[in-house]
């Protein structure tokens, strides 16, 4: 059992996501940094899909009934158990009565922890993910409060051994980490890939131009939704209007003022601005740790461009699997 002492300014229960209703209106929702969330689950020895806290910008402090294992993922948070610290991207034992305390992020936005056996909460359609608007999912649909109390399920073999090796040596975290952020051929710092869109051809040659040369700023409207940024306005060649359609996480939309928004896991299923671009599935997660006023740039990619880079994302994903599984061996 786990008690919340402290929640966080918002701290929720996530999975990889609700699909498969998004013709009910139903988001798919889902940890915001999909990489990071599977990365700390592998290294606690869960199911990628297990349900994982995901905490923004001050995360929670959370006090451990008995021994376990933990590891964290994403932007810098200031972590500590007991007020020693606490490192990330690693298997960390947490003994009974611990305090597991996330501060401040230092940099980024969001982290994800994860905790050996997953966060034991209901199925709602299939997952565990917190949806907030409609009340669904994770602790009866809301953000963790304090005095809360979070059960977990079964650990698997291979994390109890990893902790018995790590109470055996007198260790809190293993030496060796895995970080997200090494994991395919990330982009170069500040950028991020993205192909053209269904309605690019709507825009005028300034405005294409501009999309992938303009730096853009992260404003204040920024949620689980989307990000909207700020830059030059970008302008259709003609007015035009257009049927809502389907739209995927990574679409970037151009509403009538001009200014980008790029939508994120929890966006709606569909959409009545032009689609200019659409993010590569592999960067999308950077959007998810831009503060207000944080720059971003685009580089145009192909969709086959794209498509490599998550097989490359994938395989190199196997290959932490396969060396996390011959750790004990």
């Amino acid at each position: 059992m786990i008690t919340v002492q402290q929640p966080g300014l918002l701290t929720t229960v996530q999975d990889l996501g609700r699909p498969g209703y998004q013709q009910y209106g139903v988001v798919v929702g889902g940890a915001l940094d999909a990489l990071a969330a599977r990365t700390a689950n592998l290294l606690v020895g869960n199911e990628e899909n297990a349900a994982v806290l995901e905490m923004a910008q001050t995360g929670p402090a959370l006090c451990f009934s008995q021994s376990t294992l933990v590891a964290w993922c994403g932007a810098d948070f200031d972590a500590q158990i007991n007020g020693e610290p606490c490192p990330r991207d690693r298997p960390v034992r947490v003994a009974a009565g611990d305090v597991l305390r996330f501060g401040l992020a230092r940099r980024g936005l969001r982290a994800w922890l994860a905790i050996a056996g997953g966060i034991d909460v209901p199925l709602v359609m299939g997952s565990r993910s917190t949806y907030r608007r409609a009340g669904l999912g994770g602790l009866a649909g809301r953000a963790l409060q304090g005095t809360d109390q979070l059960s977990c399920g079964d650990a698997s073999e291979w994390s109890q051994q990893i902790l018995e090796k790590l109470l055996a040596n007198g260790q809190r975290a293993t030496a060796w980490s895995v970080r997200p952020d090494t994991i395919g051929r990330p982009a170069r710092v500040g950028v991020v890939r993205a192909m053209r869109g269904p309605e690019w051809e709507w825009f005028t040659e300034p405005a294409q131009q501009a999309f992938f040369q303009a730096t853009w700023v992260a404003t204040k409207e920024a949620d689980r939704m989307g990000v909207r940024l700020k830059g030059p306005g970008l302008a259709l060649a003609q007015p035009r209007e257009m049927i809502s359609s389907a739209v995927n996480a990574g679409v970037v939309q151009i509403p009538p003022a001009g200014q980008p928004i790029v939508l994120l896991p929890s966006r709606q299923s569909v959409g009545g601005y032009p689609r200019l671009a659409a993010v590569a599935a592999v960067d999308l997660r950077h959007f998810t740790q831009l503060r207000l006023g944080d720059s971003i740039r685009f580089e145009e990619i192909s969709v086959v461009g794209a498509q490599d880079l998550i097989l490359t994302q994938a395989r190199d994903l196997t290959r932490v699997r396969l060396g996390l599984s011959r750790l004990l061996a």
